[in-house]
């Protein structure tokens, strides 16, 4: 199936799916789907690391040291970043997007402590919502 690109509104009854196809072997993943709900992708994320940008939520789960973890620049205004840790192995995991509005950095340290960002290509990152994050 070709790609198409619509310039007008598009309507579906049954929702929208956006997917990929993996060139060698056929199978197609469902990257985020768009009805009466809206489901994106999640990246699990263990220790220090880059947050990816190409997922919706990503599941933060620590060791007993210190965790770096980076958050890069978002690809255009209004995207969406939720952040939350699922395993706490003793450590804190601190995250630092290269430019953000709210603060320095946001510090996980706690099972469903979350955050919530929405990225603007003029201020940067902007914290919407937390439940517990500590904010620097």
């Amino acid at each position: 199936m070709a790609n198409t690109t619509f310039t007008g509104p598009v309507r579906s009854e049954n929702g929208f799916e956006d997917i990929t196809k993996n060139a060698t072997t056929g199978a197609v993943t469902t990257n985020a789907t768009y009805g009466a709900t809206i489901t994106g992708g999640v990246q699990s994320l263990s220790g220090a690391g880059a947050i990816d940008l190409t997922n919706l939520v990503t599941e933060l789960t620590t060791a007993a040291g210190a965790a770096a973890v980076t958050l890069a620049d978002g690809t255009t205004s209004g995207q969406v970043k939720i952040i939350y840790m699922v395993v706490d192995g003793g450590g804190t995991a601190t995250v630092t997007p290269t430019t953000f509005a709210s603060g320095t950095t946001l510090a996980f340290d706690a099972v469903a402590e979350a955050a919530t960002l929405v990225w603007n290509s003029t201020i940067g990152w902007v914290l919407t919502a937390d439940r517990n994050v500590t904010i620097a």
